[in-house]
């Protein structure tokens, strides 16, 4: 499997993309290509085309979850009505700050449904003999997702937004599991917790994307000890990953920089 980021918070010095606060990757698998999120502009496709990628022929689309900064950029490439795109229903739901400024999906489930061939992700799937989607992500640690992230609006109805919707990648190499993550509001341990159960390996070798950790509390230091337990060696936090957080995990983990162009290979 050969990883490219397209979009990210972070650029590399003498590697001349666009970045922001965003993510985006290309994922390569045999003949198989899927496009994993798509930032919030049209920053991953200038990218990518930059890069020599041809997003649009991608085999399939994955959205991670709703938020406006994995999310948004869809708009830049549809429409796509012969390719699968996977996301869980409620990515498309509305969903706000708490002060009301919006940061869903730019379109809905139904608009979706019009411009593309869209796959309900509520469950795992197998997109590659050795990749998968994961699902919605069952919660089972008490010091993850803890506090909703505004709010969020169905069928008219309003209710603290919990991420529901956040899900992730994962493949089976020939060491052990490896993570693909879009953010992880949904706790990263979870998400890991998952992988380890849908691909029927408890070995995880790495983990890239979002980890949604931010502050030196209970939570991060849960985490780096969970990721010390499980011998996760190969780690690659970005997106919403704060210095704060990544100097502390530092502490006892082996960290790698990530920025647009990046390229992660996995066997």
């Amino acid at each position: 499997m050969k990883l490219t980021v397209l979009c990210d918070n972070n650029t590399y010095i003498d590697k001349y993309y666009l970045g922001e606060p965003a993510l985006s990757f290309f994922i390569e698998d045999g003949d198989k290509k899927i496009l994993f999120d798509t930032g919030y502009s049209d920053v991953f496709y200038k990218n990518a085309q930059k890069m020599g990628i041809d997003v649009k022929k991608a085999d399939a689309i994955v959205l991670s979850h709703g938020h406006n900064d994995h999310s948004l950029g869809i708009e830049h490439i549809l429409p796509l009505e012969n390719t699968p795109l996977i996301a869980h229903p409620d990515c498309f739901n509305k969903k706000y700050e708490s002060d009301g400024t919006y940061i869903g999906a730019p379109v809905t489930l139904d608009e979706i449904k019009a411009v593309t061939h869209y796959v309900d992700g509520t469950q795992p799937l197998q997109i590659t003999e050795k990749l998968w989607y994961l699902g919605q992500i069952e919660r089972v640690n008490d010091f993850e997702n803890k506090n909703p992230v505004g709010y969020e609006v169905e069928n008219g109805e309003k209710r603290p937004d919990f991420l529901i919707d956040d899900t992730a990648l994962a493949y089976k190499g020939e060491d052990g599991v490896f993570v693909i993550t879009g953010c992880s509001h949904s706790g990263i341990c979870n998400i890991i917790e998952q992988a380890k159960r849908v691909m029927g390996d408890n070995r995880v070798t790495g983990v890239i994307g979002g980890f949604h950790l931010f502050e030196d509390n209970e939570q991060l230091k849960k985490t780096i000890e969970y990721f010390v337990a499980n011998n996760i060696k190969h780690n690659y936090p970005c997106h919403c990953v704060s210095l704060k957080a990544k100097a502390r995990m530092m502490q006892k983990l082996e960290l790698n920089e990530v920025g647009v162009s990046m390229v992660v290979e996995v066997e």
